[in-house]
């Protein structure tokens, strides 16, 4: 072999072996973690400490959130399913994943093509409650009072697409009746006016609702899960189910995502990392204090996770359509 042949072999071989290293390599930047919802509310709150405890099985590579609010979390989204898919922008979204397609009619992105599903992180339960100075004192009472005063009931939420939204919408569904939906611009604006008794009901996660239930300054009256929730508080709740509800069923999960055409060897780099994460001891400490559930089961692998993410799509897109509710 001449000289010239030589060196070009050795450069191929060279450039070969280098891209080998720096695909193994991965991450060895800092990862972005879209969040498409205000800093400051749950999904935020979760995303920074999965992100804390995400980073350890990375090589404490860092992990930077950006928070790209708007749309009902669908302009975050956009964002990623638009970005360069090499691992270095990922989203970290909850249950408008799956009822974004139904809410808006011109979505930007197909919600289970244009993403790699890298697992789902969490669930977080919900709770009815009320503002202390309805008469009723539990959920048998409340569906009386419901009945008697049709019409008349306003029922608020953090507006269009949010977890209070959607299982205030189911609750209407489950119940027959048609109820004045108060939205507001989050949470917070909300639970002002709940508190000061301007509106009368409302359905939002335990991250939101706990507090203002062990202070006395709501009425709670029951949870939106199959089974009662753990702890002395919450545990007193019936559930929606077992009170008349058959089947009624809404949690607020968390997964996470990478843009379409990642590579796989970094797709299950994330997916191995994110199951080591959600078995971190101070992970587990900080979701139980929001009132979250780690996701254990098999939802945390890929497949599972875009399987269970198309079942919430057809479970959502339904009533969502039914009750005329969605945004151009």
């Amino acid at each position: 072999m001449n000289r010239r042949l030589f060196g070009a072999a050795l450069s191929a071989l060279l450039a070969a072996l280098g891209a080998q290293s720096a695909h193994a390599e991965y991450p060895d930047h800092a990862i972005t973690i879209v969040v498409p919802f205000a800093a400051g509310g749950p999904t935020d709150k979760v995303a920074r400490d999965f992100a804390e405890a995400l980073r350890k099985p990375l090589g404490n590579q860092a992990i930077v959130i950006e928070n790209v609010g708007g749309a009902g979390g669908t302009l975050g989204a956009t964002k990623v399913s638009k970005a360069a898919p090499d691992g270095y922008t990922l989203l970290l979204h909850h249950i408008g994943m799956a009822t974004s397609p139904a809410l808006y009619r011109n979505l930007a992105y197909k919600t289970l093509d244009d993403f790699e599903y890298l697992g789902l992180i969490n669930e977080v339960p919900m709770t009815l409650i009320g503002r202390s100075t309805l008469p009723a004192t539990n959920y048998a009472e409340l569906a009386k009072w419901l009945s008697a005063n049709k019409g008349k009931i306003n029922l608020a939420n953090a507006g269009l697409g949010s977890a209070s939204h959607l299982c205030g919408l189911l609750f209407q569904q489950s119940l027959k009746e048609d109820m004045t939906t108060v939205p507001y611009k989050g949470t917070a604006p909300a639970m002002t006016d709940l508190l000061g008794g301007q509106v009368d009901i409302m359905c939002d996660q335990t991250t939101n609702t706990t507090s203002q239930i062990e202070s006395g300054k709501v009425k709670a009256f029951a949870v939106t899960t199959p089974a009662r929730l753990p702890g002395a508080l919450l545990s007193k709740l019936p559930t929606l189910d077992e009170a008349g509800l058959k089947g009624f069923n809404v949690t607020i999960w968390h997964g996470l995502y990478a843009p379409k055409g990642t590579p796989k060897a970094v797709v299950d780099k994330l997916n191995a990392a994110l199951k080591t994460a959600l078995k971190d001891p101070e992970f587990h400490k900080r979701e139980e204090a929001l009132g979250a559930v780690v996701v254990t089961d098999n939802r945390t692998n890929a497949a599972d996770h875009k399987k269970w993410v198309e079942a919430e799509i057809n479970k959502w897109g339904p009533a969502i359509k039914a009750a005329g509710q969605y945004a151009d």
